[in-house]
């Protein structure tokens, strides 16, 4: 830890930053004793990819399908066709009418709409080549790095139940059909015969055009389970004890070929058999899933095995994390660093009792298994402080809910832990801003909870999304942001987190239907600028002042203003100050622990000249970062 540098205060203030900073400095985090975290991690700023849903870069590699036959939800029409990408969300094609569904989510409420199926078996056809062709577009926002969603191949949209590792999905890749004969070659369960893909090349070729722009890339990887159509598991369906692959998965009893019905009975994920998990043993994979992992580690982190992983992803997201023994993720973390030091690893490591709102405390698994976890404690922190106007809590409950995160967790971690405010895995932020007062990723979507307000939010929600914003990029940890936040784009939890991105050029459905289809009045969708030119400046300003990602942080007490935070970040001999104001009228705080000099207000794009004064005034959810 470096040593901290206080400015000199005065009066009252000065005894009370003094203490406070004693008792912070007395409750500092454990130290990272297994390895040190990667440098650039500490200031990356973050954008997760959901690949079906970014960019359609070439049509030509549209799913069809058969890409996802024998795959949930099992039924769709014969005039199934590629989803219109500028659509309205709840808007139903006539194809998708034409189908009477028989199912319903477990969760959903008796006689809710069957929305959720029918957009399962959408497809929009995003693609690497979309990717690719948006590059410049993330270089203008600012971004540093990459998080994909899976990206295997799979027959689904989310591509969380992989049909293999070792290829990238044939439809993001420029010759689909070519791709499956490459298949058919090889032995899946032997690395010697594998095969470069086109989907495979074009990775490898968008993995250096980001490294060309000095973007990190990580990517995810579902080792938990696999899908129903996994290779090893459609051999353990076909041959049953008899399989090579039999001692792979989690089976609970064999099928009797002596009688009519199938016996056969297996464990999935959350019990979905869709999702055949793993075995485990004392180690957590057994050793036919961990030396087909371990394979599958070394094919992309290093692809041309020349011993120069600079070919290759510099990371992993580790999907479910908290379900695979620790001592597994602990050998992973060897495997990923002996390739190269410098990978990153995080894990989804969140909720420990979703029933009762229990994040876990990622602690154990900062102990030589990841660099970094989703850090979906901040987020909620930040809801509560922001968002949330019933039950939520003033700036005194947020700097406590981050001091018990800093005292859990090693700095070297924090700092390189994302800090997300959404992901494909909760409503959007925009969505929560407009449906406060719930427990975070709760009641999150018109099929769970009747009153979610799942259209377009109103300007004051983008205020709060601003400052919310402007909090990710000054807070400890690296930010992160769910495409098409940026860009203004709403929609409760999955799947309406989900909608193809708003790109300017487009010109957009409004959206008039709800969730049950009935209509409302127009809302209309296209590319928020301003919003997009809010967050690329605030990426900007975290970017050109490396105390806001390295710095040591302090919470100074604000007197009798409770929705006003305030904290310091410093690095060497500067210091900067954060005032946020989480209120709708605005606030005036006392400034005199400040050293009386002007200030320079980073967040404001004029740089605006703060003269020294004993207090300040901010306008309702306003930013300020004065140094």
């Amino acid at each position: 830890m470096t040593s901290k540098k206080y400015p000199q205060l005065s009066g009252f203030f000065s005894l009370i930053f003094a203490i406070a900073a004693l008792l912070f400095t007395a409750c500092q985090q454990p130290e990272n004793t297994k390895n040190a975290v990667p440098e650039w991690a500490k200031s990356a700023i973050w954008y997760q990819i959901f690949p079906e849903r970014f960019a359609n870069g070439d049509p030509a590699n549209d799913p069809k399908l058969v890409d996802f036959a024998n795959s949930w939800p099992y039924v769709v029409s014969e005039n199934w066709q590629t989803h219109p990408w500028t659509s309205d969300w709840y808007a139903l094609q006539p194809w998708e009418a034409e189908v009477q569904w028989k199912q319903h989510f477990t969760w959903a409420k008796p006689g809710a709409p069957n929305h959720n199926i029918n957009a399962g078996a959408r497809r929009y056809g995003g693609d690497l080549q979309g990717v690719i062709d948006r590059l410049d577009y993330l270089q203008k926002l600012g971004i540093t790095a990459i998080y994909f969603n899976p990206l295997f191949e799979s027959p689904s949209l989310h591509k969380y139940d992989a049909a293999m590792y070792h290829h990238i999905d044939n439809n993001f890749g420029p010759n689909p059909e070519k791709d499956r004969e490459i298949w058919a070659t090889e032995n899946p369960a032997d690395p010697a015969t594998w095969q470069w893909t086109s989907a495979d090349s074009l990775f490898l070729q968008l993995i250096q055009k980001c490294h060309d722009r000095e973007i990190k890339v990580i990517i995810d990887g579902v080792f938990n389970h696999t899908g129903n159509n996994f290779w090893a598991f459609r051999d353990v369906l076909e041959n049953q004890e008899k399989s090579p692959f039999a001692d792979w998965y989690i089976v609970h009893k064999w099928d009797d070929p002596a009688t009519p019905e199938n016996e056969f009975d297996y464990g999935g994920w959350a019990g979905v058999k869709d999702l055949p998990e793993f075995r485990e043993d004392e180690n957590g994979l057994v050793s036919g899933p961990r030396a087909h992992v371990r394979a599958i580690v070394q094919r992309w982190m290093d692809p041309n095995g020349d011993g120069d992983p600079s070919d290759g992803i510099d990371g992993w997201r580790l999907d479910v994390a908290e379900k695979v023994d620790i001592a597994f993720w602990k050998d992973f973390q060897k495997w990923v660093k002996a390739i190269n030091p410098d990978a990153y690893t995080t894990g989804e490591v969140w909720w420990e009792d979703w029933p009762n709102n229990r994040m876990f405390n990622a602690a154990p698994w900062f102990d030589g298994a990841f660099d970094a976890v989703m850090n979906y404690r901040v987020a909620r922190a930040i809801k509560h402080f922001v968002i949330d106007q019933k039950t939520g809590t003033n700036a005194t409950g947020f700097a406590d809910s981050l001091q018990t995160i800093l005292r859990d967790y090693p700095f070297e971690n924090m700092q390189v832990c994302m800090n997300l405010m959404d992901s494909h895995d909760t409503d959007r932020l925009v969505s929560q801003i407009v449906n406060p007062d719930r427990w975070f990723d709760h009641e999150a979507n018109p099929s769970q909870n009747a009153n979610y307000y799942a259209r377009k939010p109103n300007a004051e929600a983008v205020q709060k999304q601003i400052l919310i914003a402007g909090l990710q990029m000054t807070l400890p940890g690296a930010p992160m942001i769910y495409y098409g936040d940026e860009a203004g784009m709403w929609g409760s939890d999955d799947p309406d987190c989900r909608k193809p991105m708003v790109w300017p050029e487009m010109a957009f459905e409004p959206e008039i239907y709800n969730f049950d289809g009935s209509t409302h009045a127009p809302d209309s969708v296209s590319f928020n600028r301003h919003l997009f030119g809010k967050y690329s400046f605030l990426i900007g300003m975290r970017k050109a002042h490396p105390l806001l990602s390295r710095g040591e942080m302090l919470f100074v007490p604000t007197e009798n203003q409770p929705r006003v935070l305030v904290f310091s970040r410093s690095l060497g001999d500067e210091t900067a100050y954060v005032f946020a104001n989480s209120s709708a009228e605005p606030q005036t705080v006392q400034t005199s622990f400040l050293p009386q000099k002007p200030y320079s207000d980073l967040a404001s794009p004029l740089r605006k000249l703060i003269p020294a004064s004993p207090s300040l005034t901010l306008a309702p959810y306003q930013l300020m970062v004065l140094k």
